[in-house]
């Protein structure tokens, strides 16, 4: 199975709106591969405008299982206006808040992976709590703060089968950003602290972990 999207899969994820550098795209990419031949779901917590999305819907499609991804669309707290990484395009007029929902179903259609993606519309820990299935694959790429990132590790991680990967976005270990990526390098220290997960690569700020023992 190929470990590099197609070029028109790479396209549509450079074409959607969202943060994610390509080389870690592409790590992503051969990460939710490999995960999807354990036969299970591929599920992603963050959704956004839906790039990174593309991808793993796209690694779902080519092993036969579903792609997963969790969002309440509202936006993380980074993205809210007055921040740096606020989109004023993602504002509903109607209610004066963040929705994503539009723009993401927008990047599914382009893509031609609608059919391929459940979108679980809700707060990740909600979400979570009424999950009883095994899990392939999760990749945390939700809020910043230490609430949020310990939130998305505690409610998905234990539902991780043996075997498959854990993916953290946005893991930079310098203290000086604390509020784009400190909380994610904590939970992902936590991770390996637990011995439930053993580190099998590095891209830019993405870690992927593979599930080889028991405890979160």
């Amino acid at each position: 199975m190929a470990t590099a999207p197609q070029p028109e899969i790479l396209t549509a994820f450079e074409a959607a709106k969202g943060f994610m550098p390509v080389d870690e795209g592409l790590a992503l990419y051969a990460a939710a591969v490999e995960a999807g031949a354990l036969g299970l779901p591929l599920l992603e917590v963050g959704t956004y405008c839906g790039r990174s999305t593309v991808l793993v819907a796209d690694a779902a499609r080519a092993a036969g299982v579903t792609a997963l991804t969790v969002d309440h669309h509202r936006g993380s707290e980074e993205q809210q206006p007055g921040w740096d990484y606020h989109d004023p395009e993602t504002v509903d007029p109607e209610v004066g808040l963040m929705d994503t929902l539009p723009t993401f179903r927008r990047t599914l259609f382009k893509a031609g992976l609608e059919e391929h993606v459940i979108a679980l519309v809700g707060r990740s820990p909600q979400v979570a709590a009424v999950w009883g299935g095994p899990l392939g694959f999760v990749f945390i790429d939700g809020g910043h703060t230490d609430e949020h990132a310990t939130a998305d590790y505690e409610g998905w991680a234990p539902h991780i089968a043996d075997g498959g990967l854990l993916a953290i976005h946005d893991v930079f270990p310098d203290p000086e950003d604390e509020f784009t990526g400190q909380a994610p390098y904590r939970i992902y220290l936590r991770a390996l602290a637990s011995g439930a997960f053993t580190e099998i690569t590095a891209t830019g700020s993405l870690r992927v972990l593979r599930r080889t023992g028991a405890g979160i």
